[in-house]
Order: structure tokens, then sequence, then C-alpha cells
């Protein structure tokens, strides 16, 4: 093998063996505190529901494990097994005036594949690990309807896409990642507008919120917090899960507000309130132009490592390519790429957690209080047996939100 193989197989290892480690040490802390939860826990959980929510987030962890080893190990086959050129190659042979066409189709072709083997334990996840603590609502045509309306938005979608990007170099030349960063980014501006529009409610209903003293609430709270939304809507995540959320989304005058019927069925109108305050809070502090922006700034130097890639003759080569061709460098740097960027999610989700604390505030000042949020957060941690005593180190690589016990500590210390 070359240099860059053992570099990348030395990678995999690093990675599995850094999520082994600290799962390990997340299942020990969980146990530890199994019989004897510490009084801030105590307080949030009653004795059988933290029992089952430490039987949850145990079984959750050793499933992840194995999944996480069996999508090692497809990714090393992939890798250094040769499978990849070999389909690059079938699709070379289909090259007619236009081979941008067949690169795009083997990326997502490639793509395709990929997620293939994981299915089964996507299903088991659903059918019986949530299943098994009450969560899962999904039926198995749901399940396959799901996937494929997934694929075929991703073929409608993806496939123009993908060629407009890989044609950058024959239109633009060697300046292509400029203009492929801002198509990118620009598509993902379209999406904050149109998605909610086009895309969920294929998956999903929306019916806008009803008439009555919770609508009343939810806009006097948007009036006197300076954000108007276009809409107040209600979606059936019910219909697939029994977890619960509320989120915004679009910008300016086409933002949108979406609750879950679960989460409407779990909380008070006032926890309600105070739930659509902390992610009014998120827009407020400005936290949704400042990820635009690391967003913005990652995407372009991703575009940049990859154009830097394909130019170079030992990348693609390396792993049974042609040199110089685009497309095989648009995979690799899809497929390995995480291999890198696992080691700096304890940064991303430091950020992530210093928003959450701040939106938390914002929903507390909105409130007059801190009642209304804690009590949100506790029916929250409950409902959906969330894990009250994570090991710090687990906790900084895997979660973008602080325990609850260290939000409630935030909060009302003020």
């Amino acid at each position: 093998m070359t240099i860059v193989l053992w570099v990348t197989a030395l990678l995999m290892l690093l990675r599995l063996a850094g999520e082994w480690v600290l799962g390990a040490l997340n299942r020990a802390e969980v146990r530890r505190h199994a019989l004897s939860p510490p009084p801030a826990a105590a307080a949030i959980m009653d004795p059988a529901t933290y029992a089952k929510s430490v039987n949850y987030t145990l079984e959750k962890s050793r499933f992840g494990l194995l999944v996480e080893i069996f999508d090692s190990l497809v990714l090393a086959m992939v890798i250094f097994g040769g499978v990849l050129p070999v389909i690059y190659e079938q699709f070379a042979h289909w090259g007619g005036p236009d081979r941008v066409w067949d690169d795009a189709l083997f990326i997502l072709t490639s793509g395709v594949l990929l997620t293939l083997p994981g299915l089964p334990f996507d299903w088991w996840s659903q059918f019986r690990l949530e299943a098994k603590f009450g969560f899962n609502q999904c039926t198995p045509r749901l399940w396959v309807t799901d996937k494929l309306k997934g694929l075929l938005l991703m073929l409608l979608i993806g496939y123009p896409l993908l060629w407009v990007l890989l044609s950058l170099v024959t239109w633009v030349g060697p300046a292509w990642w400029w203009w492929g960063f801002g198509l990118m980014f620009g598509f993902q501006l379209l999406m904050l507008v149109l998605y909610p529009k086009l895309i969920l409610p294929l998956f999903n209903k929306l019916t806008p919120l009803p008439d009555g003293d919770l609508r009343n609430r939810l806009l006097a709270l948007g009036d006197r917090t300076g954000f108007r939304a276009r809409a107040i809507q209600v979606m059936d995540g019910s219909k697939r899960s029994g977890h619960s959320n509320a989120f915004f989304t679009g910008f300016g005058r086409f933002r949108r507000i979406v609750l879950f019927d679960t989460l409407m069925a779990q909380l008070s109108a006032e926890e309600l309130e105070a739930v659509l305050a902390h992610e009014i809070g998120h827009y407020r502090c400005g936290h949704i132009p400042k990820m635009l922006a690391v967003s913005a700034a990652m995407q372009l130097g991703g575009f940049a490592l990859i154009a830097w890639l394909a130019r170079s003759p030992w990348f693609n080569t390396a792993f049974g390519f042609p040199p110089g061709e685009l497309a095989p460098a648009f995979l690799l740097f899809g497929l390995l790429s995480g291999l890198v960027m696992f080691w700096f999610s304890p940064l991303t989700n430091y950020f992530s957690r210093r928003h959450e604390y701040e939106a938390d505030a914002f929903a507390r000042d909105a409130m007059g209080g801190a009642s209304p949020i804690v009590g949100a957060l506790r029916k929250l941690a409950q409902k959906n047996l969330s894990n009250l005593t994570p090991h710090p180190w687990f906790s900084a690589f895997f979660h973008s939100h602080p325990t609850l016990v260290e939000r409630e500590r935030s909060v009302q210390s003020a």
C-alpha cells in the first residue's frame, strides 16, 4: 500500500478506537449512576423513568458501536478493495460526448450502494430498539416509502446539481471551486425557503395552529420579542416517533414556526411558549447567521481542498482512480473527510452548547422567570428518556446540547 492508504487506514482505526473508548466511558458513567442517581438527576426523573432512561442509553450505545464497526468495515472494503474504481470504469465505458453526466451518476450510484448495507441496522433501530422503549410509531410501509421518496429526491435534485458542479471545470477553468462554493451555498440558502414548502410536506402533514389561547400566546410572544413568523404550523411527527421537537425554518418574511404534535401533547401552554421563546432566542442572539457563516467557511475550505486533491497526482492514483479526475476526488472527500472532522467535533459542539445556553437565557427573560423553560426541559427529558449523566468526554464529542442538569444550573444561576 502507498503512504496515502496507510494514513487512511490509520485514521479509520483511530476514529473507531476513539468512538469505542468514548462509548465505553459513557456506558461506565451511566452504570455508575444507575442505582444511585445524583440529586440533580433524581429531582428530574422518578426512579422507574430514570431506570428506563439508563437502559435506553445503554442499549443505544451498544447498538451504535455495532453499527460503527460495521460501517467502518464496509468503508474499508470499499476503499481498500478496489470496488469504487471498478464502478468508475463501468460508467466510463458509457462515456458519450458529455462525460460529466456519467461522472455525476457515478457519484450518486456509489452513494446509494454504500447506504444499502446499513438498511438492516436502520430497520432494527426503528422497529426493534425504538419500539422496545415505546417510541416507534412508524409502519414498515411508511419506512419503505420514506426511503423511496428520499432516493427520488436525490435523483431529481442531486443529479442536476452534481452535473452543474462537475461542469464548472469546463466552464470556468481552475477557479471552478469558487463558483462551486457559490452554487452550493446559494442552494443551501434557497433550501431554507423551499424545504418547508416543497420537501417537508412530502414526508409530513403540516397544518396551521388552530385559533385559540395557545396561538394567541405564541403570537403575542413573537410580538414582544420582535420575531414575526409567516406561519405557525403543527407537524404530525407522531406518525413516525414518540420523540418531540420544535424548530423554525426560513429567514426574513419566509420564517415558519413548526411544532411537533407530540410536543403539544406533552407540554402545557406556558411550557410551549417557553420552548418557542428558546427557538426565537437562537434568532435574536444571531445564532443563525453565525452558523451560516461557519457553514460557508467550511464549504469554501472543502471546495478548495477538493480542487487541490484533484490536481495532485498522488491522491486519485492512490485509490485506483485516474489522476486529475474530479468526480473520484469529490466522492473520496465525502467518504473520508469525516475521519478527520470527527476530532474537531468537540470544538463545534462547544459553540453549539454556548448557543443553547444563550437561547435558554433569552427564554427565561422572555417568560419572566426560569420555571417555564425548566419545566419544559424536564418534561422533554422524561418523555425522550434523555441521558442525564453522560461522561464529559463523550458529551464533548457527541452532544451539541448541554445536559439537562447543566442547562438548569445555567438558566437558574442569573
